[in-house]
């Protein structure tokens, strides 16, 4: 069988060593991020994820709004360093992008197809789970590393007020990205037995 697709899955990896060494334009790396979106599958087609791609400052301004609402939270001075240095890291990139979630058209979906509307939210979030997924194996097939986080809700606010979000989007997960000036590190893996039940007739 042909494995490209399993090779690329290997690829896609978290990256935090993050830099500014990439070859591709704004243009380009926005055009890659946005067919990725468009391609990954929705449940009933409701195309319920939201993506905002920003780089330079704008995307240097999701992490100080962070860190801002970060310091207002942490009360220890060790840990608030701490954490200050780690969301600082993601400034070393070259974007982020925000993941939001239409609210209104999962509640329209809920209407559209009651007979499952205890289940639409759910699969509106494996929805964005696979838009996440998909950019991610994009922008590794391009050699761009990125990683993913969630300082969701805490940032909700003042990321909608900086950046003229509409109140329905609801903001799922930020993913810095840039060039990948580290490798990941290793990982373990479950046992398959643990893991995997194949019947074969």
């Amino acid at each position: 069988m042909n494995n490209s697709f399993i090779d690329l899955m290997k690829k896609r990896r978290t990256i935090y060593a993050l830099g500014k060494n990439v070859s591709q334009s704004k243009e380009e790396i926005s055009t890659v991020i946005k067919e990725a979106v468009k391609e990954s599958p929705t449940a009933f087609n409701n195309q319920s994820t939201r993506a905002v791609i920003l780089f330079g400052d704008s995307s240097d301004r999701v992490w100080d709004i962070t860190i801002d609402v970060l310091r207002g939270i942490i009360k220890d001075d060790a840990a608030f360093e701490q954490s200050k240095q780690r969301v600082s890291s993601f400034k070393n990139g070259i974007g982020t992008i925000l993941y939001f979630t239409d609210s209104n058209d999962v509640e329209q979906s809920k209407k559209d197809f009651a007979m499952y509307a205890d289940n639409i939210y759910d699969w509106s979030e494996q929805g964005i789970g696979s838009a996440q997924y998909s950019v991610w194996a994009a922008l590794a097939s391009n050699n761009i590393g990125a990683n993913i986080q969630h300082y969701n809700p805490i940032i909700d606010d003042k990321i909608k007020e900086a950046f003229d979000i509409p109140e329905n989007w609801v903001l799922r997960a930020e993913m810095p990205f840039g060039s990948i000036e580290n490798p990941a590190g290793g990982r373990s893996e479950m046992n398959d037995d643990d893991r995997f039940k194949v019947f074969e007739n």
